[in-house]
């Protein structure tokens, strides 16, 4: 199995905010802004209500709740009213499409989506506000296994036809896409060490555990990751992560490895096979 660190969300580009921890520790990522979207960002719903006030709120009005949203990708069942059938999934295209090709990411493999997040509170009018100075961190917020690799490029109108619980997917809507747009559907159910779980294909994390933090607690840059220590490439071997092939990234902290992961790319994919240590830890992201 692959696990691969997707990268999505608001950002310094993309929104120019961190997206919401809230006050009882969960997470929620805020889709960038997408004009060829069919879905607003008052359509779309979080545990605290529709994303449009929360969005106004944070941004100081520079991005507003009638604006279009690229929600990709598209993990919770209750975000939008769903057609029958529906599932997760999440689109990919141009050369980030290009590297998941390259590495092989296919049916089995498990995206771990992380973004920026900030602690919000809600404010004395009512609106919401990041508390202090807190800073941001990366943070991971969701998942998918893949089930199907669906290969989409601009056959849209036939891709909606056979999956029709699909058709407000971003990755169906606007263009013309690149050759190589293609959208990844969620398992059912996750299997992890060939064995299956009660947890379901896709979704968004709700416990608050530390564990979801990618950021090393002594960091100064959220680009600065603690991970556990089977990360750390083999030496002399190929790097078990995709674009850190640099030594001088890596550093051995006991049972740890603290990474400074590279500004370019969104998919970051390693392969865990041979990795007796990786399940539990994949087991425990779902406690």
């Amino acid at each position: 199995m692959k696990i691969v660190f997707s990268r999505k969300g608001f950002d310094s580009q993309y929104g120019g905010v961190p997206s919401p921890v809230f006050p009882d520790g969960t997470a929620f990522s805020l889709p960038i802004p997408g004009r060829s979207s069919p879905t607003r960002f008052r359509d779309v719903r979080c545990r605290y209500g529709s994303l449009g006030p929360l969005v106004e709120h944070l941004t100081h009005g520079r991005v507003r709740e009638d604006d279009r949203c690229h929600l990709d990708p598209d993990l919770e069942t209750a975000a939008l009213a769903r057609l029958p059938g529906w599932r997760p999934a999440f689109g990919q295209v141009a050369s980030a499409q290009g590297h998941l090709a390259r590495q092989g990411v296919g049916p089995g493999d498990l995206f771990l989506f992380f973004g920026s997040f900030r602690r919000v509170e809600p404010a004395a009018d009512g609106t919401w506000r990041y508390v202090g100075r807190n800073p941001a961190i990366h943070r991971l917020f969701g998942w998918l296994q893949v089930a199907e690799v669906v290969a989409v490029g601009n056959e849209i109108a036939s891709v909606q036809a056979i999956r029709p619980w699909l058709s407000a997917h971003p990755h169906l809507h606007g263009g013309p896409w690149p050759s190589n747009n293609t959208i990844y559907i969620s398992t059912r159910t996750l299997t992890i060490d060939g064995g299956e779980t009660a947890v379901r294909g896709g979704g968004v994390f709700s416990n608050t555990d530390g564990q979801l933090t990618l950021t090393a607690p002594e960091a100064t840059t959220r680009s600065h990751w603690k991970l556990p220590g089977w990360f750390l490439p083999a030496a002399g071997g190929r790097p078990l992560l995709s674009y850190h092939g640099d030594e001088g990234r890596w550093r051995r902290d006991g049972p740890w490895v603290h990474v400074h992961t590279v500004g370019r790319g969104q998919e970051f994919v390693f392969d865990i096979d041979g990795i007796p240590e990786a399940a539990a830890w994949l087991r425990g992201l779902f406690v």
